[in-house]
C-alpha cells in the first residue's frame, strides 16, 4: 500500500424549492466548522470538471478539464472554469487529484498552473503520463510534482483523507473518490461504468459496497448517460466485432476512433495483427497516446508491425490497417483530409473500407454525415457503428449502472454531476427511484455551494464566483464577452470602416468621407448605398465640427450617425470602425506645441 499525504435561474429557483422544508434552509455557512462542496465546472455542460471540497483553511480539488467549444464561439480553442476564487485562496489549496486522463479532467492543467502555484497534482499512472507529456509542450515540466497514485493510495491533510477504488471507462487507470471530511464520508464517481467482461482492471465492487455499508453522506456520479436506457455493452464485444470486420475486409481497412479510447486502440492494433496487418497511425493526438499506451505497457504491439506513411505503397492492400482520428467530422483531423483528398500520405482506392468506431457526439452528426458522404463519393466502403453491428460502446453508466452505483453506495444525499441539466434531472429521478429522498437530491449548477454540517447536507444562499472563460492559443486570462460578441458580429453582419480626413487646427473636413466595407454588402452592387452613406457622415460631421471637439466625440459622432441609417437601409448591424486622419502640418503643429509644454515643465 502506497501512502501520500446573479439573479436566480428557473433551475436555481427549482433548488430553492426543493430546500424550503430543510431546518437548514435559511442557516448561514460556518467557514471554521462547516466543509462545502461546489463545482467551477461540471454542471449543466459536459466538460470542464472541476469539483472543490474545502473546510477551513484547506481546498482540495478534484479533477481540472477543459470543454471544448461551440460552434458559434468563433475562434476559441478552449472553454475554461474561471480560477479566481482559487486565485485568492490559493494558499489553502492542498492538493489536485485527477480521475483519469480524458481532456475534460486533465485539459485545463496547464491553464491552472499558469494562475496558481501548486506543489503537487495526484494523479492515476495513465493519466500522470498524459499530463507529463501535456505539460511538456507547454514548458511546465518543472511547475508541479506528479505523484502517481492507485486504489491503494492514501491522500492525507489536516482535515481531509481521501482514497480511492477502481472504476472502469474508456481509458486505463480509472478512479472513484472517497473522501473523508470532519462533517461527513463524500464519494465523487469521476466518469464510470460497469462492464463485467471489461478490457483491464475491473470495477472494484467490493471496495464499493464496503463505502456504502461504513455510510456516505453524499453521493456526486456521472450523469453523462441518465437518459439512456439498460446497460452498455461490453468492450469485449465490440472487440469480438472489430475483429470479425477486420478478418472479411478484402482490402485497405481505416478505422476512425477516439485518440483518448487508449483500449479500443490497442483492440484495433491486436486485430490487426492477428489478421496479419501492418498498421500505420495518423492524427497527432492518436500517435501521442499511441506512444504514451506502449511505453506504459497498454498497448503491447511490436515495434515491426508499425509502418510509416511512406511504406504503405510498398505492401498488398489486404495487408494494411490505418488507423486515424476524425470519427467526429473534425475538419483538420486526418480522416476529414483523407475524405477531401488533401492527406499527405493516404489516398483512397475504391475498395477500401472505412470503419467508424464511435458514435457522433450530439451536435457533430452533421459534420459526420459531411465526411461520410466525401469518403463514399471517392469509392470507399462506409462502416458505421449501430445496434446490430456493435462496433462502440459508451464509457459512461447507463440508468441501470446508474442504480447500481447508488444502490451500492447508499448515499443519504446524492448530487449529480458531469452533465447537461436535463441529465442532472434524470439522474435525480433514478436515484429517488432507488430510495433517496427528492428533498434530498441537489441538482446545482456552477458555483453553488452544498455544505455538509454533521452528516446532514443543506444548499447555502451564498455562490462561490464562477464563469467559462474562453482560450484564444495559449492564453489563460481569456477572452472577454465584448471579444466573442464581436467575432459573432464580424461573422453575422461584417465591418465597415469609415475614413475621414482633417484639418484640427482649422477644426475643418477637408474631404468627403470614404468608405471601405468587408463581408457587409457586395460593393459593386451597392455602390448608390455607400455613397449615401458617405453623405450622411459628412453632413453630421460638418455639425459637429461646426465647434471644438475632439478625436473620441468625431468618432462617436461616425458611429452615432452611420449604424442607424445601414439598419434601417439593411436590416444589419456591421461593426463600425471610424479612422481619422489629421493632415500634416496640423500633426506637426500639435508635436510643437508638446514640445515646447515638456520644455517649460
Amino acid at each position: 500500500m502506497s501512502e501520500t499525504t446573479n439573479g436566480k435561474s428557473p433551475a436555481r429557483a427549482l433548488r430553492y424549492t426543493q430546500i424550503t422544508d430543510s431546518a437548514y434552509a435559511n442557516n448561514a455557512i460556518n467557514h471554521e466548522t462547516d466543509t462545502l462542496v461546489y463545482a467551477l465546472g461540471g454542471l449543466g455542460e459536459i466538460g470542464k470538471n472541476m469539483y472543490c471540497f474545502e473546510h477551513d483553511d484547506e481546498i482540495i480539488i478534484v479533477d481540472c478539464g477543459v470543454m471544448f467549444p461551440e460552434d458559434e464561439l468563433l475562434g476559441v480553442d478552449y472553454v475554461i472554469p474561471d480560477y479566481t476564487y482559487l486565485v485568492k485562496n490559493q494558499s489553502k489549496i492542498k492538493a489536485l487529484i485527477i480521475t483519469h486522463g480524458h481532456e475534460d479532467h486533465i485539459g485545463g492543467i496547464p491553464f491552472f498552473l499558469q494562475s496558481i502555484r501548486l506543489k503537487e497534482i495526484y494523479a492515476p499512472r495513465f493519466a500522470k503520463a498524459l499530463i507529463e507529456k501535456k505539460l511538456e509542450e507547454h514548458r511546465l515540466s518543472r511547475s508541479c510534482k506528479i505523484i502517481e497514485i492507485n486504489s491503494d493510495s492514501r491522500v492525507r491533510t489536516k482535515y481531509f483523507n481521501v482514497g480511492f477504488f477502481d472504476t472502469v471507462h474508456s481509458i486505463p487507470d480509472s478512479l472513484g473518490v472517497l473522501i473523508n471530511t470532519p462533517n461527513g464520508r463524500i464519494v465523487e464517481t469521476g466518469d464510470f461504468k460497469f462492464d463485467l467482461t471489461p478490457v483491464g482492471t475491473n470495477s472494484d465492487y467490493q471496495k464499493m459496497a464496503y463505502i456504502g455499508q461504513v455510510g456516505v453522506t453524499l453521493l456526486m456520479s456521472d450523469s453523462t448517460n441518465s437518459s439512456v436506457p439498460g446497460s452498455s455493452i461490453s468492450e469485449k464485444a465490440v472487440a469480438k466485432a472489430i475483429m470479425m470486420q477486420m478478418k472479411k475486409t478484402p482490402g485497405r481497412l481505416l478505422v476512425s476512433t477516439f485518440a483518448s479510447n487508449v483500449l479500443r486502440l490497442n483492440q484495433i492494433l491486436e486485430a490487426a495483427v492477428a489478421c496479419d496487418r501492418k498498421v500505420a497511425v495518423f492524427g497527432r493526438s492518436m500517435e501521442n497516446v499511441c506512444e504514451i499506451g506502449r511505453k506504459m505497457g497498454v498497448i503491447k504491439i511490436p515495434e515491426s508491425s508499425f509502418i510509416s506513411g511512406n511504406e504503405l505503397n510498398t505492401l498488398p492492400a489486404n495487408r494494411i490497417c490505418i488507423v486515424c482520428t476524425g470519427s467526429q467530422g473534425e475538419p483538420m483531423a486526418a480522416l476529414s483530409r483523407i475524405a477531401k483528398g488533401t492527406h499527405r500520405f493516404i489516398k483512397i482506392i475504391p475498395g477500401d473500407t472505412v470503419l467508424f468506431s464511435s458514435n457522433p457526439i450530439p451536435g457533430n452528426g452533421v459534420s459526420v454525415g459531411g465526411v461520410i458522404n466525401l469518403l463514399t463519393r471517392v469509392g470507399a466502403n462506409v462502416i458505421t457503428n449501430s445496434p446490430l453491428t456493435s462496433f462502440h460502446t459508451t464509457g459512461h453508466a447507463s440508468v441501470e449502472e446508474q442504480k447500481l452505483m447508488l444502490n451500492l453506495i447508499k448515499p443519504k444525499y446524492f448530487m449529480p454531476n458531469h452533465g447537461e441539466y436535463k441529465m442532472l434531472v434524470q439522474h435525480s429521478a433514478t436515484a429517488q427511484e432507488t430510495g433517496v429522498p427528492e428533498d434530498r437530491c441537489f441538482i446545482c449548477s456552477n458555483g453553488d455551494i452544498i455544505v455538509l454540517r454533521n452528516e446532514e447536507c443543506f444548499l447555502a444562499n451564498e455562490r462561490v464566483q464562477t464563469d467559462a472563460i474562453y482560450v484564444d492559443g495559449n492564453d489563460a486570462s481569456g477572452l472577454s464577452t465584448s471579444v466573442i460578441k464581436d467575432r459573432k458580429i464580424l461573422a453575422e453582419n461584417g465591418l465597415v470602416a469609415v475614413i475621414v480626413t482633417i484639418d484640427s487646427r482649422y477644426n475643418k473636413i477637408l474631404c468627403r468621407p470614404s468608405i471601405v466595407s468587408r463581408g457587409f454588402v457586395f460593393i459593386k452592387d451597392n455602390q448608390t448605398l455607400l455613397k449615401e452613406a458617405e453623405l450622411v457622415v459628412y453632413e453630421a460631421l460638418k455639425k459637429k465640427m461646426m465647434q471644438r471637439t475632439t478625436f473620441g466625440e468625431l468618432k462617436n459622432c461616425i458611429r452615432s450617425s452611420l449604424e442607424p441609417f445601414l439598419f434601417k437601409k439593411t436590416n444589419r448591424n456591421p461593426i463600425v470602425i471610424p479612422v481619422i486622419l489629421n493632415q500634416k502640418a496640423a500633426i506637426a503643429e500639435i508635436q510643437s506645441k508638446t514640445k515646447n509644454s515638456r520644455t517649460r515643465n
